[in-house]
């Protein structure tokens, strides 16, 4: 099927189809683009727009073309511009007129709205999966090292003794503040704006409560100008994912110095690490140094979507295919950062006695001999570390 051009005398020009085609990334929109279209395809037969035998060809020529995508099969075309149009033609060839019935009642401006909240949605999902696995691993290795005490830092200067267990639960907190940021921005994204049209709702009788229950939305957008050019959703899973990368290129940054000669604390397992072309003596902590590396490429999505957003008119502009590069490539990396880091920190093995000995040298215990007893200790005593520090004051500093 070839797209309308009655007020086209020239075909598009090979380099600007070259330059508008979105095919080459949101082809991984093609289960979401697929289950949408069975859903308002059902709904339309539902609602007597379409006959029931119509809505049933496009379904099973829909399940087929799914199929034959995730067999390897299906044959991409950069003419055709993205997944919708690749999909649609590819429906006309499979069962005829009848896939022309496909798009009454929605625009593209709904259709991709619709596919990129599906599969936000779902990366939402996952990243908290992931997140709560770096949490369990973190739980483990706290409880594993629970009397091991290690030199806290301010200013990157040796402060106070604490204990490992309390200083890794400190980033069990952030994965726990990161979880319920994805959370909260579910809550957003899970709104059908299937329905909008291009920009001003359909002149149909459509039922979009019907097709929100089929595709797993818990309400329907009010808006239809809102619905089709907001991309608020995607700037908060970035927000979101840049925070949580943050965390962990903080918790990275301390690997690699306590992997150090220098400070000796931890050695880095052999599967997480890799050796230098020229110097064979070195383990270098090449995955937390990718980890904090690969943060500032989440930054810089975010920025990038919020730059593409902040000057464009209502309602739907092309500038929102920028929307979608950016995204992926976030949720691939914060998803493969998360699953790689989680294996790295199940793997670590503490120099227990170094750290130790570190924790008692520098005065690190001049606090709580410089005030013994009054109030402070009663606080004091309160503390988790505070037990620790007592055994090394007792052995002298």
């Amino acid at each position: 099927m070839k797209p309308l051009r009655s007020r086209f005398a020239k075909d598009t020009d090979s380099k600007v189809q070259n330059y508008t085609e979105s095919i080459s990334f949101d082809a991984r929109l093609y289960r979401q683009d697929i289950a949408g279209s069975i859903a308002h395809a059902r709904m339309l037969a539902n609602r007597r727009i379409i006959a029931w035998d119509e809505a049933e060809k496009i379904v099973s020529g829909l399940e087929a073309i799914r199929g034959e995508i995730e067999r390897g099969e299906f044959a991409f075309d950069p003419a055709l511009e993205d997944i919708h149009m690749n999909i649609e033609t590819r429906l006309f060839e499979k069962i005829g007129e009848a896939a022309g019935k496909l798009h009454t009642a929605r625009s593209r401006n709904d259709q991709v709205a619709t596919d990129i909240r599906l599969f936000a949605k779902e990366a939402i999902l996952e990243a908290t999966v992931l997140l709560k696995g770096l949490q369990s691993t973190l739980l483990g290795l706290a409880e594993a090292h629970k009397k091991v005490i290690v030199p806290g830092y301010t200013h990157t200067q040796r402060a106070q003794p604490v204990l490992l267990a309390h200083h890794l639960l400190a980033y069990f907190e952030m994965a726990g503040r990161d979880i319920e940021r994805f959370n909260d921005a579910f809550k957003r994204t899970d709104v059908l704006p299937l329905g909008s049209g291009a920009l001003a709702g359909v002149p149909y009788p459509i039922d979009r409560n019907m097709v929100a229950r089929d595709l797993g939305f818990a309400q329907v957008s009010t808006n239809s100008m809102d619905a089709v050019s907001d991309r608020d959703f995607i700037i908060e899973y970035e927000a979101a994912a840049a925070i949580a990368m943050m965390h962990l290129s903080r918790l990275a940054e301390e690997l690699v110095l306590w992997s150090t000669p220098e400070f000796g604390f931890v050695e880095i397992d052999d599967a997480y690490a890799t050796s230098s072309s020229i110097m064979p003596q070195k383990k270098n902590p090449d995955v937390a140094e990718l980890a904090r590396g690969k943060t500032g490429r989440v930054y810089g999505h975010l920025m990038s979507i919020l730059t593409t957003m902040k000057g464009l008119p209502l309602a739907y502009n092309r500038d929102l295919q920028e929307d979608k590069e950016g995204f992926f490539d976030t949720v691939d990396t914060l998803n493969s950062t998360l699953e790689v880091f989680t294996g790295m920190l199940k793997t670590l093995k503490f120099n227990a006695e170094r750290a130790r000995q570190c924790a008692r040298e520098n005065y690190t215990l001049a606090t709580d001999v410089a005030l013994p007893g009054g109030t402070r200790d009663r606080r004091e005593a309160r503390s988790p570390c505070h037990q620790q520090r007592q055994e090394l004051a007792r052995a002298g500093n």
